[in-house]
């Protein structure tokens, strides 16, 4: 990573963020949104608002925490409720879940928007998400939401490295995706089956395992372990804490994924006429 290209390309974000006037930032409390909250706020000043959706999609710790750093750093922050689990399109978790959620957002916000006397909307959509499936741009890209990560060439790895310069604490903060993500498709996204995900996940920290996914199916959880803690996870008494810590949650059966952590598992099982028309969005 250049440090001169870096630094232009953050040039590039600021001199973009300035010119936009007033902004509302879609904020989850992930690395590219909180990130482009602070370069926004930085830029902005008062004239730029953080809105973070609540939802029993967003793990509690999570919104914690992303409450905790706009407050550390003093950007103006907005809590929206919204109410994805309402639309039965979005609850019964097909291929385009993603789009009924981030749709939902968008519509709420440019409500906000509109009511604030805001001129734009912003996501952190970084340079790398463009090859991924992600069916909520089509959603972003509806509503006219902007994405100046992108916009200024900004891959993951380099925003960390803002971040990091920056000194902020999220810099390499692991990816954290919505707890609908964890539900395998086709199984209906109750507010029951997300508190069960979020309370497994939580007694996996608890433990020490940091980047961890617990997949939903039914009443089998699927347990993916980041590869580097999958030995310290492969001994009886561990085991044992897993399966009773899952069975707390309500799973009937606990698997360990020996393919370990990784994000987006869930689109694995995908066919590939499910992915296509979203490949551009």
């Amino acid at each position: 990573m250049k440090t001169m290209e870096l630094a232009e390309k953050s040039a590039r974000l600021e001199a973009r963020l300035a010119g936009l006037g007033s902004l509302l930032v879609a904020y989850s409390g992930g690395t590219d949104s909180a990130y482009l909250a602070y370069a926004a706020y930085r830029a902005l000043g008062d004239r730029m608002l953080a809105v973070i959706a609540d939802s029993a999609s967003l793990p509690r710790k999570e919104l914690v925490a992303a409450l905790e750093f706009t407050a550390w750093h003093g950007i103006p922050t907005h809590i929206l409720h919204t109410a994805e689990l309402d639309n039965s399109e979005y609850a019964r978790n097909d291929a385009q879940r993603c789009f009924h959620c981030k749709n939902e957002l968008f519509t709420q916000m440019e409500k906000t928007r509109a009511e604030l006397g805001f001129s734009h909307l912003a996501y952190g959509m970084n340079l790398d998400d463009r090859g991924e499936f992600r069916p909520g741009q089509r959603a972003a890209t509806m509503h006219g939401a902007l994405a100046p990560l992108a916009e200024a060439e900004l891959t993951k790895a380099e925003i960390r490295a803002l971040a990091r310069q920056a000194g902020l604490e999220l810099a390499n903060k692991p990816a954290s995706a919505c707890l609908s993500s964890r539900i395998e498709y086709g199984r209906p996204v109750t507010a029951e089956n997300l508190l069960q995900v979020e309370q497994a996940e939580d007694a996996l920290q608890a433990m020490g395992f940091r980047r961890v996914r617990v997949r939903h199916h039914g009443d089998l959880a699927r347990v993916e372990i980041a590869r580097e803690d999958l030995r310290r996870a492969l001994n009886l008494e561990t085991l044992d804490r897993i399966t009773e810590a899952l069975r707390g949650a309500g799973f009937r059966y606990t698997t360990l994924d020996t393919q370990g952590y990784r994000t987006g598992s869930m689109n694995e099982v995908l066919p590939v006429s499910a992915i296509a028309p979203a490949g551009n969005q």
